[in-house]
């Protein structure tokens, strides 16, 4: 069975100093995030990479990776773009950025007719997280809906030290998200971490608790629920905040989880999640690199 690793590398990078995070090199010989994601991937069984990007940053993204990938895995670009949205709709004034990663997956309707694992591009997520989500999927009978996956990561594996991030929160049981809620400002203080709900109230968790990284395994019939509830979103979120509501991934799981249309298996990895969120964050994540291939994981040079 064939099967997909698709990288959202769309966003704007604003906390990245404004430059643009994706393409940050980070290994010993000039990788970027997207080059261990994608040997990883490859790796654990992956025959493609569908890069999720806009038009102003495909150059950069062609000579920086998609060249040089393209020599070892098949490679295909789709682009996420504020105005790419269902006929009859119109982008509010005022807007910046486009709708979030819901939308960014839609754009890859019409390109994917196989299982496919959606990441994000600032993200690294271990090697296990790939060979498991990829295990799955293979061993799904053919011809499977609304049975998808997650790599459920521990909360305090997936802080960064240099600021607050978001996550997706999780309840699970025997082994099946019940549910996932986005949730914002986690930071870590003390023995637990502290964060927001969408109103702005604070809450705390245990840093033991699951979260989503965003990294999914759907089937191919997840983009047509997307396709559907993104016209629902345009209806309903899109009017009540037009300038900064999102279409979210997690937003769309649960949902399909609440509603009975979906369930999804939680996968468990211990591994420690790496990521530059933050600039700052650049030097833990080449250390850990470092570590990663002193210690035989990855290759010193990395699709080169």
């Amino acid at each position: 069975m064939k099967t997909a690793l698709v990288i959202m590398a769309a966003g704007m990078g604003s906390r990245f100093g404004g430059g643009i995070k994706q393409l940050e090199k980070v290994g010993p010989t000039g990788e970027i995030i997207m080059d261990y994601s994608i040997y990883a991937a490859k790796d654990a069984g992956f025959d493609k990479v569908v890069f999720i990007t806009r038009k102003d940053l495909e150059k950069d993204f062609r000579e920086i990776i998609g060249n040089r990938i393209e020599k070892y895995i098949d490679v295909e670009y789709v682009f996420q773009e504020m105005d790419n949205i269902p006929e009859g709709f119109t982008v509010p004034e005022g807007r910046k950025k486009p709708w979030g990663t819901g939308q960014a997956v839609l754009s890859c309707l019409g390109v994917l007719d196989c299982p496919f694992v959606v990441i994000n591009a600032d993200d690294f997520y271990g090697k296990e997280a790939f060979r498991a989500t990829h295990e799955y999927l293979v061993n799904l009978p053919e011809g499977s809906k609304g049975r998808y996956c997650m790599a459920g990561f521990v909360l305090g594996n997936s802080l960064s030290e240099h600021g607050q991030v978001t996550r997706g929160v999780c309840e699970v049981e025997n082994g099946y998200l019940t549910t996932v809620v986005e949730r914002f400002a986690l930071r870590r203080e003390g023995d637990v971490v502290k964060g927001e709900d969408s109103e702005g109230n604070e809450m705390a968790f245990s840093p033991d608790v699951p979260v989503s990284m965003n990294l999914w395994g759907f089937t191919p019939d997840f983009l047509d629920e997307l396709q559907k509830k993104f016209t629902e979103f345009l209806l309903t979120d899109a009017v009540a905040n037009p300038l900064k509501s999102e279409y979210l991934l997690p937003q769309v799981v649960g949902e399909m989880v609440r509603a009975g249309n979906a369930e999804v298996a939680v996968l468990p990895t211990a591994d420690r999640w790496f990521g530059v969120t933050y600039k700052e964050d650049k030097p833990l994540f080449v250390a850990s690199i470092t570590k990663l291939i002193e210690e035989g994981e990855f290759p010193e040079s990395v699709f080169p």
